[in-house]
């Protein structure tokens, strides 16, 4: 689902990017009156200014609501993916592993005194 809103969100970006650089400025129709070029000769005689500040108006918002859209779904995420997280688990897997290999195997292993760190033959001087 994320991953389809953020298809659209970037779409829609670039649609936006080029309505609204195929609008007209302020001063673009000076210079179309002294004989640069015709103001809305591609659009028809009222110019493009309807029709694409439409259009930029309805992309605009669709931007909006994906943009609403991204933050909800990364405001509402279930699993817990970070550079601590990832961390914390490979130092309890390593404490595991460790407390593994710390376990005696066998009974000849319990007894041998460098297992038990509180036995009496370990204190005893040579």
């Amino acid at each position: 689902m994320e991953i389809l809103v953020w298809a659209a969100h970037v779409l829609l970006a670039v649609v936006l990017i080029v309505l609204v650089l195929l609008q007209h400025g302020k001063g673009a129709d000076m210079g179309a009156a002294f004989g640069s070029g015709s103001a809305g000769s591609l659009f028809g005689a009222s110019g493009s200014a309807n029709f694409l500040s439409r259009a930029t108006s309805i992309t605009a918002a669709m931007f909006f609501a994906t943009s609403m859209g991204l933050t909800y779904l990364s405001a509402n995420q279930t699993k817990d993916v970070s550079v601590m997280s990832i961390m914390d688990q490979i130092e309890e897997t390593e404490k595991v592993s460790t407390d593994l290999k710390k376990k005696p195997t066998t009974q000849e292993d319990a007894d041998s005194p460098e297992i038990q760190g509180n036995s009496k033959a370990g204190q005893i001087p040579e």
